[in-house]
């Protein structure tokens, strides 16, 4: 299985940049990137920080806070802007976690996992300020992917009609009066006795 970023994580890094670029940094670092993930704002990561009650503003005000005054010189160009090493090892890591969790796509879910496996990063420093770390973060993303799954298998246009299990024209088999043959011969028996 070879996975691939998703649309919300191309997304994500190019926001990242802009991100660099606003802050005045010649860099691209886990910081950025999870600027880039809180501006995106509708990734599975998102949802999760905000199911921690994670105050997504001022989780942004702090990195933006922590990051303030160390600003390179003249950047003009994004295209001037490289990723550092941790955050390339992030987006590499990223993919390792999307592995695990047996994704053809790589999320915002797995690139916060992968910023949160190096505690050594200001991203992962900050989001600790939050009582956000690895652990938590993924037993989060569990219960939010068993949420969504049971969502999904709740869904009426999904279920059985509760009446009628089988789907089909033995709805009315057991009503008064019916003449709609079952095709199971107890049942036709049962309608013909009603």
């Amino acid at each position: 299985m070879e996975a691939k970023f998703s649309p919300k994580v191309k997304e994500v890094i190019s926001f990242s940049r802009e991100e660099a670029l606003r802050l005045g940094h010649d860099y691209i670092g886990t910081e950025h990137l999870l600027l880039g993930i809180i501006r995106e704002g509708q990734g599975l990561a998102v949802k999760a920080l905000k199911s921690m009650d994670v105050d997504i503003v001022l989780l942004r005000k702090s990195i933006e806070d922590a990051v303030t005054g160390k600003s390179s010189s003249n950047i003009f160009s994004i295209s001037n802007i490289s990723l550092t090493k941790q955050a390339e090892k992030a987006l590499k890591i990223a993919l390792l976690e999307a592995k695990l969790n047996k994704s053809d796509t790589i999320g915002t879910e797995h690139l916060i996992l992968s910023i949160l496996k190096n505690k050594d990063n200001i991203a992962t420093q900050i989001l600790d300020q939050f009582d956000v770390n690895y652990e938590m973060f993924k037993d989060e993303l569990d219960y939010l992917k068993y949420d969504i799954k049971n969502e999904l298998a709740d869904d009426p246009s999904e279920e059985e009609d509760e009446e009628n299990p089988f789907g089909d024209e033995r709805r009315s088999a057991g009503k008064k009066g019916s003449m709609v043959k079952s095709k199971t011969p107890v049942l036709d028996n049962y309608s013909r006795d009603v």
